[in-house]
């Protein structure tokens, strides 16, 4: 649920899971602090009717995906660590600071074996959505987009060359 705080003697408040960082996805408080350790915090709303404080830390610091929003455009490419592997997908650690989620079909490295926790790749992201903060990131598109764009360029220049055109001669003036 989150961390309750005693502020002074006799007055304590609660910070919700949620209220503890922008970038992590905190499931048990245990995985942020510990208990006796000391945290700073911001006091978010008070209830005087039930007597209970509601506070936040994370609003302590500056909101890191206001930066993430020009960081991680789609189409960007950034290194980072799989941290966590899961039937779904795994999350990626990237170097900026964010985190991205990567599906199992995005996660094919060009030999065609599948990328294992701990390693550090490219990513290209493929979505960014700042109000859901969600980056979706693929290392596989990396080289399947360039694979097109070759295949594109010689799709080309064999059309050119078929038709007989050469787009380098300038036609001549009669």
């Amino acid at each position: 649920f989150g961390v309750f705080v005693e502020l002074e003697e006799g007055v304590d408040g609660l910070i919700h899971i949620s209220d503890l960082s922008w970038t992590k996805k905190i499931k048990h408080p245990s995985e942020f602090t510990q208990i006796g350790a000391d945290i700073d915090v911001q006091v978010l709303e008070i209830d005087k009717d039930n007597r209970r404080l509601s506070l936040g830390h994370k609003q302590l610091e500056k909101n890191p995906w206001d930066e993430y929003e020009a960081i991680y455009t789609p189409g960007s490419v950034h290194q980072g660590t799989i941290t966590e592997l899961m039937d779904k997908g795994a999350v990626v650690a990237l170097a900026e600071g964010g985190e991205g989620f990567a599906t199992p079909k995005h996660l094919t490295k060009e030999d065609g074996a599948m990328a294992k926790k701990g390693e550090t790749l490219d990513f290209k992201v493929i979505e960014f959505v700042k109000e859901t903060k969600r980056i979706i990131l693929s290392h596989s598109r990396i080289f399947e987009d360039a694979a097109k764009a070759e295949e594109r360029a010689e799709k080309k220049a064999a059309t050119k060359k078929s038709t007989g055109k050469r787009e380098d001669v300038a036609p001549a003036i009669q």
